[in-house]
Order: C-alpha cells, then structure tokens, then sequence
C-alpha cells in the first residue's frame, strides 16, 4: 500500500472510530450524573467549601475548589465587561463580543471549535448579564480530553478573531429575536421598569441589548470592546473539580496568563435615588396583566446584604411561606406566582415585587400588594417569621452547592465581587445573626413613595396608591 493510500486509510478509521470515542466519553459523563446529586468538596469548619485564591502575573485574580468525587473539571473567566459598560448608541455591544469569541479564535474556525470541543464530550458556553461577561468550560479531569478542551478553551477567552461571516450573521439572527421579544408584556414591563428605576444610568440597559443598538454594530467597534475590557486586572479565573493546587495553577496561567495585564478594572457611576414615585402603565392584549414594583436597592458589598436576604424571604422570597404568597395567592387568589427580589450587583441592583393577575382584578392585587409592603416596611417581621426564614435559609444553603456546577457559579461570584475566600463557610452565620431590628433598618430604604410601578397589560389608569397612615410611616435614611 503507498504511503498515500496508508494515511488515507488512517484517516477513514480515525473518523470510523470518532463517533465510538464519543460515545465512551458520554456513557463516562453519564455514568458520573447520579453522583452530581450528592458531591462532597473539603469543607471548612464553618461548613463552605475551602476556597485558595491568588493572583496571576498580569493581574487576573484566581478562585481554587479542589473536588474529587467525579472525574470532571469546571473552569469559568469572567470579565468586568457586561451590558452597563456598552456605550449609550451601541446597545448590545458587551452581549455580541462574548457571544462572537465562540465563532472562531487562535486560527480556528466555528466547525473546528465544536468538533474539538465534542469530541473529548466537553462543554463549551457563555454568560452575560449587566455587570459581567464570560466563558466556561466543562470537561473530563483525564489529562487527555482535558488537554484538549482547555487548549480551545484559552484560544476562546483569550484570542477570538470575531470572523465578519459570524457577525453578520449573528447581528441579523439576535436583532429579529430582540424585535420579537419586544412584543412580549413580560419583556415591556422589565424595559419598561429598569427605564423608570435607572433613567440614565447603565443599569438601564438590558443584557442583550435592542434591535437597533445591534444592527449597527461593526467588528471594528466589537474588536475595541474586548481591547477596553478584555485585560488581566478586569478578570476572575474560577476553577473546581478533579486536579491539584499545582495543576490548576498551570491551568490559569493556561487560560487567562496571556490576556493583557491593563491598567484598572473598569468602573460604574453611581445609581441616583429616585427622586419620586412612579407609575408606568402600557396597554397590552394580553389575558394578564404584568405588574412589576420596586426600586435601586443594594450592591453585593452592602453591609445590610443579609438583613435584606432574610427580610424578603419573609416578605416574597420564601414561596408559599412569604406574605405575598399567602396574602395575594392564596387568600385571595389574584396570582399564580408572586415574588420579591433582591438582586445585587456592583452598584445597587434592584428590589423588585413581580406577579401576573387578571386585567380585572389589576387595581385590587395592587392594592393588596401595596398594602402587604408598606406593612412590612413600617412594622418588619415578626420573630416566628425571623426565625423560620433564617432557619429555611441555613438548611437549604448546602443545596445550592452539591453539584460542582453550582460551588462554581458561587465561587465566580465571590471572585467578581471581591468577597472574602471564607464568604461561603461564613454565610450561614451571617444568616443566623440577622435580627429583626437588622431587617428593619435595611428595609428603611425602600421609601414607598419613591417606588416604581409598572403594569402592562390593563387598560385603564390605576388609582393612585394610598399613602401609609402618618403613625406607620417608616423611618427612612
């Protein structure tokens, strides 16, 4: 056989064996799920898992949870390069350039990227939200499949080459779905509330941005986004599974040591208070009507963070225990889901109150959820709720970290917002120390009469909310 002929025929059996390979890797995955259920990572005495932090040379701060239940390894790099930092008239900017680096990077295209990835049964995905962007990776520990994945991996955060074939093609596809999710009444009323609770600062902005923002985008633009935000001093390496202390060290350097060290991380200006209440209201065809309340809250580093964690798990974030739920669902039956939220970012992300009711009956669960509000503001919660939310919270911690999925997503968390490697181990004692009088002053300020509402939906005005007897009004910072 000529030399020719040998390596055509090496080449046949290699993709004859390809899909045989892929199928053993999956069964390994498949074989490691049931135990995803109950995985043990070493724990501190405080009952978190032990977090090892250091720095890389250029800057690019690097969070370690050693894991060796499974074979599998997670790797995720984040940016200080969400939705907030695109400039005003390029709505979608931070979105596009995460989303693009996937389609092609250190000289390899869009088909060569996936079939590496899926070949050694990897997984390869994105995230962005108004504060950050970023990369991860899922993969076998087995030094082979992870060579392989980790070698696009870094390619990917740290040379994508943004091809103009992807862009175009990517800028058509999200703006029609961007055109389309703007008809939707849940999608209007968040537009609609962030508009009214941020005005003009970036926290207005959505994630993915709008249909025109997206349209105009050019690669040009794309390529200076990820030279501005893209650096060592701006990024968090996380890394938790199967290897050793050394090995992850190599595996940072490997992903992140090569990105530019810059000069400072990148940062927002300050949320303004709302100087007024106010009431937005679309009419919409919809059989529902979707009611959205609320106001700029906290940031992660708020000293208050648990006062206000364990205060809405009273008020709307402890399901069918919380106040809303009892008093508009199930008393009163205005709701099939109603629920209060605290989401904060770098600088104070928002308290919402979100619930779908009947377009009839709009004004009355309003009411109601006003009136179950300005109660709690004014009178807070009553030990037995304290209690009963803090204990919910402290044994319900350990299932949000018993897949190394999720120990990975807290442990970014950590690194992004700068808390300290002991924040897990020391959650459930915070919790455990909020007291009422806690709870009372952080929820001081949530001034009912700087509050957002936004319905869509009815069609009519609502009636303006009644305000709180001057004996119940509470104190305010």
């Amino acid at each position: 056989m000529s030399t020719e002929g040998g390596r055509a025929r090496a080449a046949a059996l290699q993709r004859d064996w390809r899909p045989v390979r892929r199928l053993r890797l999956a069964c390994r995955v498949l074989l490691a799920l049931p135990a995803l259920l109950a995985v043990a990572v070493p724990a501190q005495a405080g009952g978190g898992p032990v977090v090892q932090a250091w720095t890389l040379d250029n800057g690019a701060r690097v969070l370690f949870v050693e894991s060796r239940d499974l074979p599998i390894l997670d790797v995720a790099v984040d940016f200080r390069a969400g939705s907030a930092f695109d400039p005003a008239d390029r709505s979608g900017l931070a979105a596009m350039t995460q989303h693009l680096a996937r389609f092609g990077a250190g000289g390899l295209g869009e088909e060569e990227i996936a079939r590496r990835i899926g070949d050694v049964g990897a997984q390869l995905s994105g995230r962005i939200d108004v504060d950050r962007a970023g990369f991860s990776l899922r993969t076998l520990s087995s030094r082979p499949e992870r060579a392989q994945a980790l070698e696009v991996f870094a390619r990917v955060v740290q040379a994508p080459e943004f091809p103009l074939a992807a862009l175009e093609r990517e800028r058509t596809r999200t703006s029609g779905n961007l055109r389309e999710e703007a008809t939707r009444p849940a999608i209007i009323a968040s537009r609609l509330f962030f508009a009214a609770a941020y005005g003009s600062h970036p926290y207005a902005s959505r994630p993915l941005g709008d249909a025109d923002g997206v349209r105009v985008l050019t690669r040009e633009t794309i390529v200076d986004f990820r030279r501005r935000f893209y650096n060592g001093v701006s990024a968090v390496v996380s890394i938790v599974g199967d290897v050793s202390r050394a090995e992850a060290g190599e595996i940072a350097r490997q992903v992140a040591g090569a990105l530019p060290a810059g000069s400072v991380r990148p940062t927002l200006p300050p949320v303004p208070s709302l100087a007024a209440a106010q009431v937005r209201r679309v009419p919409h065809p919809s059989l529902q009507s979707h009611i959205l309340i609320g106001t700029p809250a906290a940031s992660r580093s708020d000293p208050d963070f648990f006062a206000l964690l364990v205060g809405n798990h009273v008020l709307g974030g402890g399901g069918f225990a919380s106040r809303l739920t009892v008093e508009v669902r199930e008393k009163r039956g205005f709701a099939y889901s109603v629920f209060s939220s605290v989401q904060p970012w770098l600088d104070r992300g928002p308290f919402q109150i979100v619930l779908q009711t009947r377009r009839d009956q709009t004004d009355e669960a309003l009411a109601v959820v006003r009136s179950v509000l300005f109660e709690f503001l004014s009178k807070g919660p009553s030990e037995q709720e304290l209690a009963g939310a803090r204990r919910n919270l402290v044994s319900g911690f350990p299932l949000r970290m018993d897949t190394n999925r999720e120990v990975l997503d807290l442990v970014s968390a950590m690194g992004f917002y700068d808390l300290p490697v002991d924040w897990l181990s020391q959650w459930p004692k915070l919790v455990e120390r909020v007291t009422r009088e806690d709870v009372m002053r952080a929820f001081q300020r949530l001034d009912p009469q700087r509050l957002v509402t936004v319905v869509v939906g009815a069609a009519d005005e609502p009636p303006p909310p009644a305000p709180l007897p001057q004996q119940q009004q509470p104190r305010l910072r």
